[in-house]
């Protein structure tokens, strides 16, 4: 047992890509045989993993010395690294042919996302615009929240509602987009690019893509990864400017 210990403590990133390969199997399993694959299974490995983050204290899982590994695999380095990677695998046909479509999803999600959450936020009893911006933020992605509350100065409590509310979003969108792919025509790159656009969380849409069809996961992707950039944009200046000259009114 030491031994393994040893090896396991020298190849952390090895183990830890075995660790989550082991969850994917299981919880694919579980999609296909417990729940006739309606629950897709990448969203079973996420709620996993969510709840698993339960057993560490700041970074999760990673907190433990066996699993140290997954802080690396969980990073920001390999994270923008998958996202590029997906990206790359986009036909610029396609894309050309989203045009004005895409861009308007863009605008349009983001937009429809933030106002959403400002709302929760005052029914939640905030009345101050750091507050309400950063949870809107929250609304877009778990990324746009924390990166518009530490620009505007929100706390760290609101901060992290922020992120509760983009983890949430990812799940939703995960689970559902297999659900209503069929009724809403999601079967093709030109409305994989909207949908991205219009729904924004890139995990989730990535996810929620692969469980309908995989090759619709780099135009979902890649919209999706431009709307993170666009929210991180938008919500700290022009929203935050909105949401102030709205309170003095």
């Amino acid at each position: 047992m030491e031994n393994l210990k040893n090896i396991i403590d020298v190849n952390g990133l090895v183990f830890a890509f075995l660790f989550v390969g082991v969850i994917m199997l299981i919880s694919y399993w579980i999609s296909k045989n417990l729940t006739g694959k309606k629950i897709p299974g990448v969203a079973i490995a996420i709620i996993a993993g969510l709840a698993l983050a339960l057993l560490g204290n700041k970074n999760g899982l990673a907190d433990l010395p066996l699993f140290a590994g997954l802080a690396l695999l969980g990073g920001a380095m390999l994270r923008d690294f998958a996202v590029v990677a997906t990206a790359m695998g986009a036909d610029l046909y396609h894309i050309k042919r989203a045009g004005p479509a895409g861009l308007v999803s863009l605008i349009t999600g983001v937009t429809i996302s933030f106002i959403f959450g400002a709302s929760v936020a005052l029914i939640m009893g905030y009345t101050d615009a750091e507050s309400i911006t950063t949870i809107g933020a929250g609304a877009c992605t778990y990324i746009v929240g924390p990166v518009t509350g530490s620009a505007i100065g929100a706390s760290s409590d609101v901060i992290a509602i922020s992120v509760a509310a983009g983890v949430v979003k990812t799940i939703v969108v995960t689970t559902g987009t297999p659900l209503i792919a069929k009724k809403i025509g999601l079967n093709n790159p030109h409305s994989a690019l909207v949908f991205g656009g219009l729904m924004g969380t890139t995990s989730g849409v990535t996810a929620g893509l692969a469980a309908t069809d995989a090759r619709l996961v780099p135009y979902g992707a890649l919209t999706a990864t431009f709307y993170t950039g666009l929210g991180c944009l938008l919500c700290p200046s022009v929203f935050y400017l909105a949401i102030k000259l709205i309170l003095n009114f």
